[in-house]
């Protein structure tokens, strides 16, 4: 209902007439032209309704103020440089807190805090440790008071700062820290300050680690600060003079904060009712009650004690609204509820006994009777007119609940239940039916299958027909979910009576007991049955290694589930640090057997850091393999392998080189990896040994002026560790540095073979000038007019005494030049020898090309192409057909090779002749035509001493006389040929298979 409200100020209620300063607005409280000495003081809501009165919590009416600092001059306060310092302020009376800063001489030159220097927000005292000659000086307290909007600033008078002549420099000081105690509330920052600051630790003596120190600033802060950080704190300062301590306090206080509150409560009439109240803070809060607005204490049937308030027998009476109060000198916490005593006459309306009781023959029938009622009512039973009591087969419970048992036909019948109490009577009726009872006539049976196998569980059940029959199955008393299943369970028939059980592809987890449940509304029956799922063994457990050694470890572990099929036999697996791949290991004994649980894993790497994990099989196959175990390291040996790849060469004049492969960290065997070299000049005896440190090392250098070039030495390797030294390798002979060739390559011939390529041959240096390996040729070739500096350079390999070259500018005098080089450099050069490129072919491709059609034959001709005064002069023609029977398609179906020699076309391979070269001394030729061809493109072009000149390029139709110039034939570079020279003037050749 609707409420009204009133308001107190100190206890007593306002009277707010039409002319007073006090007025009410939607419920607010509004005072004009407040006055201090009359507004002063505590005020609480009162709100009030049918139901009863709640108050709120008091609010603080007070007046802020701010007064002048004293007029007195302050004491001046000499110190002793290095020592802490304390300035006071003493602020003035005011009202509400201030916050403090301090000026140095003059405003506005404030003092920040930081680690030296620290303002208490509680006294406002300044804090300055070890003090520095930039600390001396004047310096005021500054408190500033904040209302709302309004602000007013003070400041106090100026105390001096100065330092006093040399005393005592141990770390004893004025000031200790200020405070013995500090009060704060949780999650403010709390700080402590410590001085003289020579060297400064912090901890908390009362804690569980008061030995650990946890700070070393001359101010401890601990930011959000909780109840687990109120204890004592020791500060200890020391210097090279000695050594002091202070300890302070931090005593963590609270508001009150519920733990736990009423709420509201209906309570039948005469009943017994507890409430309870609990609240947290510090100081611990006191509780009080209070209802409908007025304290409340013990009396009669109300019980109240501190957070408790007990009622025995409630009357109508006790209703109405009760708070509970926390409160502490940090704050108070109201919580309310409505308590509602409630007497009613029994009333079926909301929960009446169910119209139509089916039941099933032979079963159980449980018939509530909840009439609303205050206090509860007394029930009683008939059917018909037979008053039912309790029996065999009949059971009334205490609150009303009529169970019938071993249901038969003749329970048939009307059910009333009869409900009164001293308000009133009434009742409510039933029937019941009895129906043909559900039974299972075909139950599931056990069985046992391997994993991946199918199965169907049968269950067919008999029920009363007019009712539905539904199957629902669990596996070990959890319902299954065909939707969730993943396909592994689904009915198998439609049919109403028949609830078998599919099962598809069975895994281990679908192992457990079954059980069909067949359903009607009335009753319901169940059977069950055992489903074994064969599989391979689980994971073997705790796999611990012991008896570590170099090469072999000890390895134990647990056994795990079998899936029901015995284990057979157990491998071991590992892997590196080197290798995420896990691999099977040799073992002691070679095969585990399946009652094993432990063994000796054998020829392992020594320094190495191995995991091991254990799998288990049976005759299904290999299982899950273990957990891995613990990383452990095997112990270091002596090298086993000696270094691989040993060879060398190569280097500076007076250098031996001596190189190989470094071992990798699989063959290390333990820390302090390197190398010993053993190498002697072949033939002598002695050997010269050098130890190479580092595993990553891949080489050694001798230097000796007494090396020649090119001296054979023998050389061998082995690795060595901390443990001891490995087996050396075979020898191996290097040779010293090699010298450049001291020969040159004589009788050098070039002679140009294109108009762009020419060919060079010489004769070699004598063997006796390499002092070193021979690799080959370099030839040098520069224009006429260029310095030999600018040559273009080719090289040879191996000791080829000839060499082609190309990518020559046409009818150009060229210089050439050849030398022999080998690792050490190139030797000196040849006498040169100069040649001149031929002039270029005509650039013009033949034209006005014509044929004829003559049998078996085609006749070709065109004009002659006659060259330039700056191209080679034509010595003939070459001539390619390719002959093809064709269907005309789209270009994109052509293939690679066709669209480079004829582009544009559309036409489709259906199939092709061999292509063959014919070389013609003049413009005419007769080509034989093949069988079964209908068209060809023909190719034309010069040849002469400068090379192939451009193509021409036709299409020819068979049986046709018109000539058809190809596009862009300019473009196209020539097939390369292989030409069989004869006698006569054609020139064939048959050239390897063209793809078109």
């Amino acid at each position: 209902p609707i409420s009204s409200g009133r308001w107190k100020m100190n206890g007593t209620e306002l009277k707010l007439e039409p002319d007073s300063r006090y007025r009410l607005v939607a419920g607010d409280l509004v005072i004009s032209n407040p006055v201090k000495a009359k507004d002063s003081g505590s005020y609480q809501c009162v709100a009030s309704n049918s139901r009863g009165t709640v108050v709120s919590r008091e609010a603080s009416l007070r007046f802020g103020f701010l007064q002048e600092f004293s007029a007195e001059e302050r004491d001046p306060v000499k110190i002793t440089e290095g020592w802490g310092v304390m300035f006071t302020c003493s602020p003035p009376p005011h009202y509400p807190g201030l916050s403090y800063r301090w000026l140095l001489n003059e405003f506005p030159n404030f003092i920040p805090a930081d680690g030296r220097r620290f303002i208490s927000q509680t006294t406002g005292n300044l804090y300055i440790a070890k003090t520095e000659a930039s600390d001396l000086g004047n310096y005021s307290c500054f408190a500033t008071s904040h209302i709302d909007f309004i602000t007013k600033s003070v400041f106090s008078k100026f105390s001096r700062l100065s330092l006093a002549a040399e005393g005592h420099q141990g770390p004893v000081g004025q000031d200790r820290g200020g405070h013995t105690g500090n009060e704060l509330s949780p999650g403010s920052p709390a700080r402590l300050s410590c001085s003289p600051v020579p060297r400064i630790k912090w901890r908390k003596l009362d804690g569980p680690q008061s030995s650990k120190w946890i700070g070393s600033e001359p101010l401890l802060q601990i930011q959000h600060a909780g109840f687990e950080d109120e204890g004592t704190y020791e500060c200890e300062a020391e210097n090279a003079k000695g050594r002091d301590t202070h300890q302070g306090r931090i005593i963590i206080h609270a508001q009150p904060d519920w733990l736990d509150v009423i709420s509201d409560t209906e309570a039948d009439i005469g009943s017994d009712l507890r409430w309870s109240c609990v609240a947290s803070g510090k100081p611990r809060p006191t509780v009080r009650w209070l209802r409908d607005g007025q304290p409340l204490t013990s009396q009669n049937r109300i019980e109240v004690s501190g957070g408790e308030l007990r009622f025995s027998k409630l009357v109508l009476e006790d209703s109405g609204m009760y708070q509970c109060v926390a409160e502490n000198k940090h704050g108070t916490v109201y919580a309310s509820a409505e308590l509602t005593v409630q007497a009613l006459a029994p009333d079926f309306r909301l929960n009446p006994v169910k119209r139509l009781i089916p039941a099933a023959r032979s079963g159980k029938v449980i018939i509530p009777c909840q009439p609303r009622a205050a206090p509860k009512a007394t029930v009683l039973w008939t059917k018909g007119t037979e008053l039912l009591v309790n029996s065999s087969r009949v059971t009334i419970t205490a609150d009303g609940t009529l169970i019938l048992q071993n249901i038969s036909k003749s329970d048939e019948g009307k059910y009333t239940c009869f409900a009164e109490n001293f308000m009133g009577k009434a009742n409510s009726t039933g029937i019941l039916s009895v129906r043909d009872a559900t039974k299972i006539t075909l139950a599931p049976s056990s069985a046992d299958i391997n994993v991946g196998e199918n199965l169907t569980l049968q269950c067919h059940a008999s029920h009363d027909p007019t009712m539905d029959l539904t199957f629902t199955w669990s596996l070990d008393d959890f319902p299954i979910d065909f939707d969730k299943s993943e396909g592994h369970y689904r009915r198998a028939s439609a049919k109403e009576a028949i609830g078998d059980l599919s099962i598809s592809n069975a895994q281990l987890r679908h192992s457990g007991r079954y059980t069909c449940t067949a359903q009607t509304v009335v009753d319901s029956a169940s059977e069950s049955a055992t489903l074994t799922v064969r599989g391979p063994p689980g994971p073997p457990g705790g796999v611990v290694v012991r008896d570590i050694g170099d090469t072999s470890v000890q390895l134990s572990w647990s056994r795990g589930f079998d899936n029901h099929s015995p284990i057979a036999r157990y491998l071991i697996e590992a892997r590196t640090l080197l290798s995420s791949q896990w691999k099977q290991m040799r073992t002691n004994p070679v095969n585990i057997e399946g009652n094993a649980e432990t063994a000796q894993v054998v020829n392992l790497i020594p320094w190495m850091d191995y995991e091991f994990r254990v799998l288990a099989s049976n005759i299904l196959g290999i299982g899950e393999p273990s957990l891995p175990s613990s990383k452990i390291r095997t112990k270091e040996a002596a090298p086993t392998v000696a270094p691989s790849g040993l060879g060398g060469g190569g280097g500076a004049p007076n250098e031996l080189i001596i190189t190989w492969t470094p071992t990798l960290r699989d063959y290390q065997n333990g820390d302090g990896f390197g190398y010993i070299v053993s190498f002697r000049r072949k033939g002598s005896q002695a050997w010269l040994r050098a130890r190479v440190p580092h595993a990553e090392s891949l080489h050694f250098v001798y230097r000796n002026e007494s090396i020649a070039p090119y001296t054979p030495f023998e050389v061998k390797i082995k690795a060595y560790n901390r443990k001891g030294e490995g087996p050396e390798s075979l020898t191996a002979i290097v040779y010293s540095a090699e010298e450049e060739p001291k020969g040159a390559p004589y009788r050098v011939i070039a002679k140009s073979v294109l108009s762009s390529e020419m060919d060079v041959s010489w004769e070699p240096v004598e063997p006796g000038e390499v002092t070193g390996v021979l690799l080959g040729y370099e030839i040098r070739y520069w224009k006429d007019g260029d310095k030999e500096e600018a040559a273009d350079r080719v090289r040879t390999a191996g000791l080829v005494t000839s060499a082609h070259v190309t990518g020559l500018n046409p009818n150009t005098n060229y210089h050439v030049s050849v030398r022999a080089y080998n690792r050490a450099g190139t030797g000196p050069p040849s006498p040169s020898t100069n040649v001149t490129t031929t002039r270029p072919p005509p650039k013009r491709p033949p034209g006005n090309i014509s044929w004829t059609f003559s049998g078996s034959t085609v006749s070709i001709k065109w004009d002659p192409v006659v060259a330039k005064a700056d191209e080679s002069a034509v010595t003939g023609y070459k001539v390619w057909p390719a002959w093809l029977g064709f269907s005309w398609r789209r270009s994109k179906e052509i293939t690679g090779t066709q669209r480079s020699l004829f582009p544009q076309m559309l036409y489709r391979q259906d199939s092709h002749s061999a292509p063959t070269l014919y070389l013609a001394s003049k413009s005419q030729i007769d080509i034989p035509i093949p069988e079964d061809f209908t068209h060809a493109f023909v190719q034309i072009r010069v040849t002469g001493p400068g090379g192939d000149g451009t193509p021409a390029e036709v299409h020819i139709l068979r049986n046709s006389g018109t000539s058809m110039m190809v596009e862009d034939s300019g473009t196209r570079p020539a097939p390369h040929v292989v030409v069989i020279a004869t006698n006569s003037l054609l020139m064939v050749a048959l050239i390897s298979s063209l793809e078109l």
